[in-house]
């Protein structure tokens, strides 16, 4: 079964995010899929709110590609570790496009069962991306009144 599961996450990977192969996402994440990611407030359920996700970032940033740089998979769950990169051509999270390449890695770790994934725990450098797409992410919340930087 690890086997199988490392294919369903490649197929992830490669097909749904490099080759916009967005409908496969139907096929590959259960109805009651979850996606964790400290980067946002509240998690996300099911295959179109995945869609919705990679669509968020293919609109901000069309040439984004997932390159798995190592996989690890025992019983129902696989960990990928990845290296995302891309060009910020359209508004993401509010900032403005700036027309600068980025690359970060990340991890996530995905749980399949019955040969869908269930649910994914993603952890990326997204402050790293933001520095080097030059946008100040705490300087924006401090010229709103918000939180304090360092």
């Amino acid at each position: 079964m690890p086997a199988e599961n490392k294919a369903i996450i490649r197929r992830l990977y490669d097909e749904v995010w490099n080759e916009r192969k967005i409908g496969l996402v139907d096929k590959l994440v259960s109805p009651s899929h979850a996606l964790y990611e400290p980067n946002v407030p509240d998690s996300r359920v099911g295959p179109e709110a995945y869609k919705a996700t990679v669509n968020r970032f293919v609109k901000a940033i069309p040439d984004i590609s997932f390159a798995i740089q190592d996989t690890i998979s025992e019983k129902n769950k696989v960990v990928v570790h990845w290296i995302m990169s891309g060009t910020h051509k359209g508004e993401f999270d509010g900032y403005a496009a700036t027309n600068k390449k980025f690359s970060v890695e990340g991890i996530t770790i995905h749980q399949v069962e019955n040969g869908k994934i269930l649910d994914s725990f993603a952890s990326w450098d997204r402050l790293g991306m933001m520095r080097q797409l030059g946008v100040e992410p705490l300087r924006k919340q401090n010229a709103a009144g918000g939180a304090h930087g360092a």
